[in-house]
């Protein structure tokens, strides 16, 4: 999969947060809820938000509610940045993994059930 994001000069991570985005799109997502949902916790979710902000993709503002607070939200060139390695992806998923509609709605529920506890 690092591969493919290669191809468009982005990080695994990098998309990762794209696709955080992208579930609360057009809402703002402040940082500290990005690095809650990352895959790898470990990530420097600022310096992360640093380059794709370099890229345009996506665009980092103050809290209207909180002034300490930032918010991230999705540029249209960051959407459609995860629209094209979204379809790329789902290309290499499905020539990898065997997973029916079925299977993938459960075990994204069950993902969800693990974030909620985190």
């Amino acid at each position: 999969m690092s591969k493919e994001l290669k191809e468009y000069g982005i990080t695994h991570e990098q998309y990762n947060v794209l696709r955080i985005l992208k579930g609360r799109y057009p809402d703002q997502v402040c940082v500290k809820e990005i690095a809650c949902r990352m895959i790898e916790k470990s990530s420097n979710v600022p310096r992360i938000i640093d380059r794709l902000e370099t890229k345009k993709l996506v665009k980092r503002n103050t809290s209207a509610l909180d002034k300490r607070e930032t918010v991230i939200t999705l540029t249209p060139a960051g959407i459609h940045m995860l629209e094209i390695t979204t379809n790329k992806i789902n290309v290499l998923f499905e020539e990898t993994i065997e997973l029916d509609e079925t299977n993938a709605s459960a075990l994204n529920n069950l993902l969800e059930k693990v974030r909620e506890k985190e």
